[in-house]
């Protein structure tokens, strides 16, 4: 029984470890996008169509 509990504070401890590791990585900027903005220009989303300028035609008596 006194196995589990160590195994338990072992397991608390690694992810304790994990996690620090994780927030360090964030702060120090591992995981900032650099490609995504310097290829974005390259990939455009739709070419956005000009919409014909609708002109109302009246009678002119």
């Amino acid at each position: 029984m006194s196995v589990i509990y160590i195994l338990l504070a072992i397991s608390i401890v690694v992810a304790v470890g994990f996690f620090i590791a994780f927030i360090m990585a964030v702060k120090k900027g591992q995981y900032d996008d650099s490609y995504t903005p310097s290829v974005r220009m390259l990939f455009e989303d739709e070419i956005v169509k000009e919409k014909p300028n609708k002109t109302i035609l009246t009678k002119k008596d």
